[in-house]
């Protein structure tokens, strides 16, 4: 008996060590799942104010096994109400933090008062081509499940200035702020732009860290707006990666990205990266306003009271993802550029700015982004070649994870603002719908 016991222990013993030898392998991958759930569901209801976070979760074998609770300012994940816990914290004005402990230090918000769309009527429009383009945009002539895919919550046409026409689904509306992804990084050229205005940055800034002591010190700010910075990256969204390292599994995510090695001499080669834009913030905002200076330069003198940018556990803006607004301030930010960086008569970004952040990058380029400028996509290619042939070739775009949108047209004075939850991005029906509203407002 004593022997079949002792046999009987180790062999639970043995089974106990692979159990926690295979957690441990696997934590990182479930932390990005927790990680991911819990910053969704305080940001939802704390930003957003809406009560339905799980409507937010793409689909994943984790989803079933998530346990997710938010109280008092904070949300919590875990793996069946044990392992891999993750927490966010809401600040006032700063959106959601994953952090162990609730964020400390950050600068008092800046007040933004509101701009001239944010408090109009809502405006379906008396267009009917536009109307009919919107409900297009809407998946109306989809079946349930399909329409349920695309997921489009928010649509605002400015056409000359004006609010012509939008539409919203059932629980959002004028005022509920809706998550940019990155399309932040196209905000985060203005910020930039703000304060190259105010000469406190030059794009051909460099040695930004002081760790780098390398190559990398050759990496100005221009090439870490374009992207071609050469820091080794991978931006596929799945468990595990860089780019979901530095979101969920990072507190300073800015010298997460710092730490990544050269893969290509600077300047050489495009390849999309979010932490690219990330370590661009963190540069430009230290001892320049840190967390505050996405309010102070950008959405005060814009009006975007509804605007939102996250920060991480350091106190940085995570100026490639975490911006949250509603469509009427989205479609604000388009106007903006389409007005040259001139905002209620006053010039708030270097003259030519605007024509020189849309024009695309002239070097080597991953596939699949062709036409990508300064945090801007530009519809053509170096070559002038046209990328997308249903909008004019003088079109250019703001462009975020789960198919969001703003479309920018300078020949037809118009922008297009979609905001959405479509994991499975549908492009092609969004431009479509964009097509649709040039061709009845041209």
């Amino acid at each position: 008996m004593p022997r079949a016991r002792t046999i009987v222990l180790a062999a639970a013993a043995t089974v106990a060590v692979g159990v926690t030898a295979a957690y441990w392998y696997e934590r990182p991958m479930l932390l990005t799942g927790t990680g991911y759930a819990a910053h969704n569901a305080c940001a939802v209801a704390e930003v957003a104010g809406r009560d339905d976070a799980a409507a937010d979760l793409p689909a994943n074998p984790l989803v079933p096994v998530l346990r997710t609770s938010v109280a008092d300012g904070e949300a919590s994940t875990t793996i069946l109400g044990v392992l891999a816990k993750q927490r966010a914290w809401a600040t006032p004005g700063y959106g959601c933090t994953l952090a162990h402990e609730r964020p400390e230090g950050l600068p008092a918000p800046t007040a933004v008062d509101a701009n001239l769309y944010t408090d109009l009527p809502l405006t379906p429009g008396d267009d009917a081509a536009v109307t009919e383009a919107l409900a297009y945009g809407f998946g109306d002539d989809l079946g349930e499940e399909e329409r349920d895919a695309l997921g489009t919550r928010g649509v605002v046409v400015l056409k000359d200035g004006e609010l012509v026409a939008e539409r919203y689904a059932d629980g959002f509306g004028p005022e509920t702020p809706q998550l940019g992804w990155s399309m932040t990084k196209s905000v985060t050229n203005l910020l930039v732009g703000r304060l190259v205005q105010e000469g406190e940055v030059s794009l051909d800034d460099d040695h930004l860290v002081e760790t780098w002591t390398d190559g990398r010190a050759d990496i100005t700010v221009r090439q870490l707006m374009q992207m071609t910075s050469g820091l080794a990256w991978d931006e596929t969204y799945d468990l595990g990666t860089p780019i979901t390292q530095m979101l969920y599994g990072e507190g300073d995510m800015g010298a997460y990205v710092a730490s990544q090695e050269l893969a290509h001499q600077p300047g050489s080669y495009l390849q999309y990266s979010s932490g690219s834009t990330t370590l661009l913030c963190d540069v430009v905002t230290e001892g320049r306003g840190g967390a505050d200076a996405p309010r102070a330069q950008v959405f005060a003198p814009l009006g975007l009271s509804s605007a939102v940018m996250e920060v991480d556990a350091a106190g940085t803006p995570v100026c490639s993802s975490y911006m949250w607004a509603t469509p009427r301030d989205w479609a604000t930010v388009g106007q903006f550029v389409l007005q040259d960086g001139v905002w209620d008569g006053e010039r708030l970004l270097p003259e030519g700015w605007v024509a020189e952040s849309t024009v695309p990058v002239d070097t080597d380029v991953e596939p699949g982004s062709d036409g990508y400028a300064s945090g801007w996509w530009a519809n053509t290619r170096p070559d002038r070649s046209v990328v997308d042939p249903e909008l004019p070739a003088d079109a250019y775009s703001a462009s975020g994870h789960d198919g969001q949108k703003v479309i920018v047209v300078p020949s037809e004075g118009l922008v297009i603002a979609r905001l959405g939850f479509t994991p499975e991005a549908d492009d092609n029906r969004v431009l479509t719908m964009a097509e649709q509203v040039i061709d009845a407002l041209g």
